[in-house]
């Protein structure tokens, strides 16, 4: 057991990722993770809480229901986050909610969400990622793999999934690439949140009065949720369905073209698919950090973690914890890696992980068999990742292949 040295000061939490390491996390997590796995950490805002990297202890705390992801409680992380306390979560977003509310809210869709309902959709994803290729050859080299592939597939997904009626499509598809462009102004950003949540509450307006058979006409026809509660869940859903999956569609094609072995091992062997998306959720674990705030003293790894300390969970850190995976930094289809965190743990594990697993299993090997030479079209340090986003990732990857 590995205590706190009395004497170590706070540390910060380290974000500067090595320059030509785009698939590592910040080097300073590894060092941290090897000498105090809980760490005492200075906040932004002055709080002296913790910080998180060993495998084993990140589990423990995401499967403790002593810690709380209310957002109101928790201290920001990250420099240049918001100031003073965060508002409580909104109706629907159940990323800040503890039980019994959002106990409440997952049950309701664990049920429109399971294994089998999820691989139901597989002809559907196999018909839009078809359509993609085709696209993508049509426009040729140099395309940029994000716009024209990573980002629509998974958007028309949970179009679809959630009821977005076909003619609706290129309105929402406009406002989900606005949130997601490296080029949007703040005012670009909130203009199109807002014109989401407009969206939002005219399908569910819409829902109400005809409900229809997908996920947002089932509830609105079978559970007790208000107006206000559809349309935050939905608006919910439509987030954690796109970007999480669209940045694991384009920086898992980024690791697969810099792992040429790797790339080839999927394109040739088709049964690698679904094993070697669960390797890449724990290589790259683009969603990096989270945190959770004690409601009670909690002793863990021998220290005492005091009521209303919040703790900063480094998802990337423990997905490269060599007590748990060996030869961690190595990108290896074939390897099991089972207890991987990349879906999170415990009670918010991601409700929406099959059909992420669905999406990736069926994009990620289409694209390397449709596009052999499939290669970079700039250098590997020239592709602009996503240091400073709660999804980690690429803003662009233009991508070449031989024609012909």
């Amino acid at each position: 057991m590995q205590h706190e040295p009395t004497h170590a000061a706070p540390v910060t939490l380290p974000t500067e990722r090595t320059a030509g390491c785009p698939f590592d996390p910040p080097a300073g997590l590894a060092q941290l993770r090897e000498e105090r796995p809980l760490a005492r950490m200075a906040y932004p805002d002055g709080h002296i809480g913790w910080l998180a990297t060993g495998h084993s202890t990140v589990r423990a705390i995401m499967g403790d229901p002593r810690f709380s992801s209310r957002y109101e409680l928790m201290h920001y992380p990250l420099p240049g986050g918001p100031e003073g306390p965060l508002p409580p979560a909104p109706p629907g977003d159940m990323t800040g909610m503890d039980a019994p509310g959002h106990t409440r809210l997952r049950r309701l869709l664990m049920g429109r969400f399971t294994v089998r309902r999820m691989r139901e959709l597989t002809e559907r994803v196999t018909e839009i990622t078809a359509e993609h290729l085709e696209a993508l050859e049509r426009r040729g080299p140099g395309t940029d793999l994000v716009e024209a592939y990573a980002r629509p597939i998974p958007a028309l997904v949970i179009c679809e999934l959630l009821g977005v009626p076909y003619a609706d499509r290129g309105r929402f598809q406009r406002y989900a690439d606005t949130l997601m462009t490296m080029d949007a102004t703040p005012e670009d950003r909130y203009a199109a949140m807002t014109g989401l949540q407009e969206y939002m509450a005219e399908l569910v307006a819409a829902k109400r009065a005809e409900p229809s058979d997908d996920l947002l006409g089932d509830l609105a026809r079978d559970s007790d949720l208000t107006d206000e509660e559809l349309v935050g869940l939905g608006g919910f859903l439509l987030a954690a369905g796109l970007d999480t999956t669209a940045n694991m569609i384009a920086h898992g094609t980024f690791a697969l073209l810099s792992n040429p072995a790797q790339a080839a091992a999927l394109r040739d062997d088709p049964d690698l698919a679904a094993g070697a998306v669960e390797e890449l959720m724990r290589y790259l674990t683009v969603a990096h950090t989270t945190v959770r705030t004690a409601l009670e003293d909690v002793e863990l790894d021998g220290q005492v973690i005091r009521a209303g300390e919040s703790v900063t969970i480094s998802l990337e850190a423990a997905d490269r914890d060599p007590a748990r995976f060996p030869d961690p930094d190595v990108l290896d289809l074939r390897r099991k890696a089972t207890g991987h965190l990349g879906f999170g743990h415990g009670i918010h594990q991601c409700l929406g992980q099959q059909l992420a697993r669905v999406e990736l299993t069926v994009a990620l090997p289409a694209l390397f068999t449709r596009f052999p030479t499939l290669r970079l079209d700039i250098p590997a340090d020239e592709v602009p990742l996503r240091t400073d986003m709660n999804i980690y990732g690429v803003h662009r990857l233009p991508v070449a292949w031989d024609e012909g």
